[in-house]
């Protein structure tokens, strides 16, 4: 194909070159015809003879045809080289810095896809240099973050710590009291730590998928299993519903596990007043999908938009329980989306659903 588009092009300045030449010699013919008419003047037959005796007819008949040649390939290779400058034009304005330049596509040939692979350059360039900034500006936002969290159960541990160094407490009670704080906090900057880790690993690259068979409902129902003593404590039961026996997907069943564990927790947390949780497994042409359903206090329309965000964290007033690193549904939506799924949540009239989709 590209060696035909230039073939093409080459094609195209030869024809305009033989046209220029046979329009000059037509031209020139015209003339010459034109002065043999005109040769009955007295004085213009002087003027032509003492062309002929000086200089020749021939050398006239050549230059006239060579100035006639170069004035009409200039005005048919007008139209090109006009393209040309204004391609030159918007590579210089691109060279600038102006990312958004678009140059016309004027014709098909070379200086069409010539003009097509330039705007299709800054564009990759534009979209590239736009990633980057979002990246630093995530990053920068991400240690931000990270510092407050970390800052906030490590001031509490050295804070307790410190009592009990200095022997600032009344008896053994106080110590004690004081040592399961900093115990808590402890277990909750390793869980912010772990989490953070596993954010990061997910979310950039580091994470490979290991892919195999599984039977969406066996995998939901064993992991219901091991969360039986949560749903115990919390006073609440699991309910699951399938349309169908078996519903199998490539996927890593690790990573499944994990974002389920993190749907089934909110829900614990977020719909005691309901107690019950609904997880739905339906089949739907090359998809699965699993619905995760608590009943309980909606989330607001303003957190929804953001619920997927690392660390952010829904109003504190659907749980008397403020806890979470506001990390579990951003590593469940990257997660999910690794395995080129996806994951919505829908929550009005005391229902709240998290529905996640994959691919069968």
């Amino acid at each position: 194909m590209k060696n035909r588009n230039y073939k093409n092009i080459r094609w195209k300045i030869l024809l305009l070159f033989l046209l220029s030449i046979i329009t000059s010699i037509v031209v020139v013919v015209i003339l010459l015809l034109v002065a043999r008419v005109l040769s009955n003047d007295y004085d213009l037959r002087k003027i032509l003879k003492l062309l002929d005796s000086t200089i020749g007819w021939i050398p006239i008949s050549i230059i006239i045809g060579l100035i006639l040649f170069i004035i009409f390939f200039f005005i048919y290779t007008k139209k090109s080289i006009y393209y040309l400058e204004e391609i030159n034009r918007g590579l210089k304005r691109i060279a600038e810095g102006d990312l958004n330049t678009k140059i016309p596509i004027r014709t098909e040939n070379e200086l069409g896809q010539l003009a097509r692979n330039i705007n299709s350059m800054s564009k990759h360039l534009n979209k590239s240099i736009q990633e980057e900034r979002n990246a630093v500006n995530a990053k920068n936002e991400l240690i931000t973050n990270v510092s407050h969290d970390l800052r906030t159960p490590l001031t509490s541990i050295i804070g307790y710590l410190g009592l009990i160094s200095n022997d600032e407490y009344k008896d053994e009670l106080s110590l004690r009291y004081y040592v399961d704080i900093a115990y808590n906090k402890s277990l909750e900057l390793k869980n912010l730590i772990d989490e953070l880790f596993e954010f990061t690993k997910i979310s950039y690259g580091g994470l490979k998928l290991n892919l195999e068979r599984i039977d969406i409902g066996q995998l939901i129902e064993q992991l219901t299993e091991e969360f039986i003593p949560i749903l115990n404590d919390a006073g609440m039961e699991c309910r699951i519903i399938s349309n169908s026996e078996k519903l199998y997907t490539m996927a890593d069943g690790n990573l499944l596990v994990r974002v389920f564990e993190n749907l089934l927790t909110n829900a614990i947390r977020y719909g005691k007043e309901g107690k019950y949780i609904d997880i739905e497994i339906l089949g739907e042409k090359n998809n699965i999908i699993i619905n995760t359903i608590n009943y309980g206090d909606d989330i607001s329309k303003t957190d929804i938009p953001n619920i997927f965000e690392r660390f952010y964290k829904i109003d504190k007033s659907r749980s008397k329980e403020s806890s979470g690193t506001g990390l579990g549904l951003a590593i469940a939506k990257n997660i999910i989306e690794l395995h080129n799924g996806d994951i919505i949540v829908y929550s009005q009239n005391g229902k709240t659903e998290f529905q996640v989709i994959l691919e069968r």
